[in-house]
């Protein structure tokens, strides 16, 4: 469960949508509340995933081979098939230029519920649902399963909270470092989905077809 999570966790941290969204909010007028906005809300849906997880699990993790766990399993298998299909699709793709979204035009003058509504809509659920899956292996009754799941969300929001630390310490050093991180990240953002969709998709399928099988 563990490397699973980190896999997980280190998938999130690196995708480049939420992190340029984030670094536009960190450039904003309101730029260090809106990106504490974006953070918390990030952190406190994935919390939330985990928490309805725990409240349906008990904190038990449910017996090996049953119908829950080959459940649980099945839908990380799918997860995986899903991501490795996605990244071969965008791999196969021509190229697209990106603009910046929408929204951005209206940075300045967004609220902090907007800031968090975009966290939301930016979080890549299908991994988070990965995330769901794995941990209902966690037993609640050992402190390292507990350090495991909070490492996890942590992990996972890892990206968003080194940035707005480095905003609110330097921030005159971090607008300029996390803008031409923002552009170099629009330059590589279909390579960075692709690759990432793949890894975390061919470890999800590996696993969970180890796991049927075992």
């Amino acid at each position: 469960m563990v490397l699973d999570l980190v896999v997980i966790g280190t998938a999130i941290t690196l995708g480049p949508l939420h992190n340029s969204a984030f670094i536009l909010l960190l450039s904003s007028r309101r730029g260090v509340r809106q990106g504490l906005a974006f953070l918390l809300s990030w952190l406190a849906n994935l919390i939330a995933v985990i928490a309805v997880v725990v409240l349906l699990t008990g904190g038990q993790p449910p017996a090996r081979h049953s119908t829950p766990s080959t459940a649980a399993i099945a839908a990380k298998l799918a997860i995986g098939l899903a991501l490795v299909l996605y990244g071969a699709h965008r791999r196969r793709r021509p190229p697209r230029p990106h603009g910046p979204p929408r929204w951005a035009a209206r940075i300045d003058n967004a609220s902090w519920v907007m800031a968090a509504g975009l966290a939301w809509l930016m979080q890549p659920w299908g991994l988070v649902g990965a995330g769901a899956a794995t941990a209902l292996e966690a037993n609640l009754s050992t402190t390292g399963d507990w350090l495991a799941l909070t490492g996890y969300c942590l992990l996972a929001t890892l990206s968003l909270i080194v940035m707005e630390m480095y905003a609110v310490w330097a921030p005159a050093a971090a607008e300029a470092r996390l803008n031409a991180l923002r552009n170099w990240l629009g330059q590589h953002q279909e390579q960075l989905i692709v690759t990432l969709s793949l890894l975390a998709g061919l470890w999800l399928t590996a696993v969970s077809i180890y796991e049927l099988v075992a």
